[in-house]
């Protein structure tokens, strides 16, 4: 795949059987994004480090986030930071602002609704226990993303089934052409 791609993970990390672990190791050139706590994360700091990896590539990336590194991508677009993103392939953003979020998060809400400074896309479950669909098309909206719902497919981690997910490889190929044209 010819694009340069920064992987940013979700609370709690995404552990060896994710598909963006599993995807980074057939992409060794494709970097994933340090953070010092995935368990606990705070907004200030994460927003941080994800403007210091992005320094850190060779051109504008492709930020590939899911669940809560997807909130990660609106603060960091909100930031003010001078660096660029070639854009941002979001899976499963988590709905932090719900009552039923089960995770305390620093900073996180209230989520940016204002339009990414760089082509998006976000793909959604109708049935994802962390956002409902309608949630999802308002921050596509807000967001300036095209919404891609990929039906009954839960949080799009392991746990519903999720490992090594070529579909969302292919999707992902799809988005990296579109922006090269």
């Amino acid at each position: 795949m010819n694009c340069d791609v920064l992987i940013l993970s979700g609370l709690c990390n995404s552990g060896p059987e994710h598909w963006q672990t599993q995807w980074q190791a057939r992409h060794p050139q494709w970097i994933k994004a340090a953070h010092r706590d995935w368990n606990c994360p705070d907004r200030e700091e994460w927003v941080a480090e994800l403007d210091a990896a992005i320094a850190a590539c060779q051109g504008a990336p492709i930020l590939v986030a899911h669940s809560l590194g997807c909130l990660l991508v609106a603060h960091w677009a909100q930031s003010g930071s001078p660096l660029k993103a070639a854009g941002a392939f979001l899976v499963a953003p988590s709905d932090v602002e719900a009552p039923s979020y089960p995770a305390p998060i620093n900073g996180f809400a209230p989520i940016p609704m204002a339009p990414l400074p760089f082509p998006s896309v976000v793909l959604a479950s109708a049935n994802d226990p962390y956002i409902t669909p309608d949630r999802a098309q308002a921050l596509a909206s807000g967001w300036g993303s095209r919404l891609v719902n990929l039906g009954e497919v839960g949080h799009v981690n392991v746990e519903s089934g999720h490992g090594a997910w070529p579909e969302g490889e292919r999707l992902l190929q799809h988005f990296c052409d579109q922006l090269a044209q």
